[in-house]
């Protein structure tokens, strides 16, 4: 229970007590479970007072000291905090619903976790690493506040208003976030693995290093308000998608790749190889293409792979340098059966390092029978004849095919009608 010496002082006033405080600086003010709902308590200095389980409901606390107290069980729920120091406060499971902390300062390590902040009013507020932990933030305004290096593990945000709140570093992990508005947010080293992310608004987001392992995220809502909704099931692409959908420069980029892009896939870790992939990335450059290289100088693994045939789908034609092949079989094995993308093979005459001459890998010939869009092979003897012949031997067909593949998908595909066969049986 309160020191009743210390809950009379108090009710004489802020400025009788705060005179108090200033004239007792040794004295910790004891004014567990006091009753102090309604009270005016403005500018009144509480530092490290102890307010365990006390009722300071719909209380005026604006601009109070409060840095440092045990606010732990407290009733807070519609008190007025603007403005209040809250830094390094223990406000473990107090009830702050609909309470207003706006600038109030809540850093230093204030302690909130499992605090209920329902509909809680925090714009603007600091609360830069505070332990935020399974509170309960549901309707909660916290735009504009500074949440780095938060710890919001297992909290409810769901429905929070967040826009243009900083959440840099910050750990919500196996949060919930559903329908919370996270416009102009900051994410950068936003650990959300686990958590809930349905539903959300996340036009203007700044997204960089997220942690996303495991979160559950649909319906992500990237248009503005009074926009027509579009929605993405990806944090990580919204951005994109966005700048996509609004930016003429990006939507130009993409086209510009799409219709001038080569990928050159090869093996050039000699000399002599080297000399043959500058003459083709000088002689496509001229011609107005953007030549994209992959050199297999090194084993290849998953993500290698994964690399390449991101690469691949955004390119008009690949040609595939097959001499002295290490890696590029396997390669052109997983891409050709997914990308109807013409694959240009080229070979140079010679010797490999066994001594053995040089003659198309034998899954090729299988390759080609399988799908159309491989070109014939390309043999050259030097460097020279196959720069000077590019355009003719490589370019021309592989725009041609290009252009076939085209026409392809945009066929229609042929419909029966099942009274077709019907009538069959009919004898019709």
């Amino acid at each position: 229970m309160a020191n009743e010496e210390h809950l009379s002082i108090l009710k004489q006033g802020v400025e009788t007590w705060n005179k108090w405080r200033e004239e007792k600086r040794d004295i910790r003010p004891d004014l567990r479970k006091a009753i102090l709902s309604r009270a005016s308590l403005r500018k009144a200095i509480l530092s490290g007072a102890d307010l365990e389980g006390s009722a300071l409901r719909n209380t005026d606390l604006r601009d109070a000291d409060l840095s440092g107290a045990v606010l732990s069980l407290a009733d807070l729920s519609g008190a007025v905090l603007s403005l209040a120091d809250l830094s390094g406060a223990d406000l473990r499971d107090a009830d702050l619903r609909r309470a207003s902390l706006s600038y109030a300062d809540l850093s230093m390590d204030t302690n909130l976790s499992g605090a209920i902040l329902i509909g809680a009013y925090l714009g603007n507020a600091n609360l830069r690493g505070a332990d935020l932990r399974d509170a309960n933030l549901s309707g909660a305004n916290l735009s504009s506040a500074n949440l780095n290096f938060v710890n919001l593990r297992g909290a409810n945000l769901s429905g929070a208003i967040l826009s243009g709140a900083s959440l840099e570093w910050a750990n919500l992990s196996g949060a919930i976030l559903s329908g919370a508005d996270l416009q102009s947010c900051d994410l950068v080293g936003t650990n959300l693995e686990n958590a809930t992310l349905t539903g959300c608004k996340i036009y203007g987001v700044n997204c960089w290093d997220v942690k996303l392992s495991g979160a559950e995220q649909s319906g992500l809502i990237i248009s503005k308000h009074n926009e027509p909704i579009i929605t993405v099931d990806g944090l990580e692409v919204a951005q994109f998608i966005y700048l996509m959908l609004n930016n003429e420069k990006i939507r130009d980029v993409i086209n510009t790749i799409g219709k001038k892009a080569v990928l050159i896939l090869g093996r050039f870790n000699l000399p002599e190889r080297k000399a043959v992939l500058n003459a083709l990335r000088e002689k496509l450059t001229r011609l107005g293409f953007l030549p994209i290289v992959f050199d297999f100088e090194r084993p290849t693994d998953r993500d290698f792979t994964e690399t390449i045939k991101t690469l691949a789908g955004m390119c008009r034609f690949i040609i595939a340098d097959i001499t002295n092949p290490k890696s590029t079989p396997l390669e052109l094995q997983a891409l050709v059966p997914d990308y109807m993308i013409p694959f240009a093979p080229i070979i140079q005459k010679g010797y490999d390092e066994q001594g053995r001459q040089e003659k198309p890998f034998a899954m090729l010939a299988d390759l080609q029978n399988k799908y159309r869009w491989i070109l014939d092979v390309i043999e050259y003897d030097t460097q020279e004849k196959l720069i000077a012949n590019l355009e003719k031997a490589i370019i021309e067909p592989a725009i041609k095919k290009h252009n076939e593949l085209i026409e392809t998908k945009a066929q229609r595909m042929p419909v029966k009608s099942i009274d077709e066969f019907a009538n069959q049986d009919n004898g019709l």
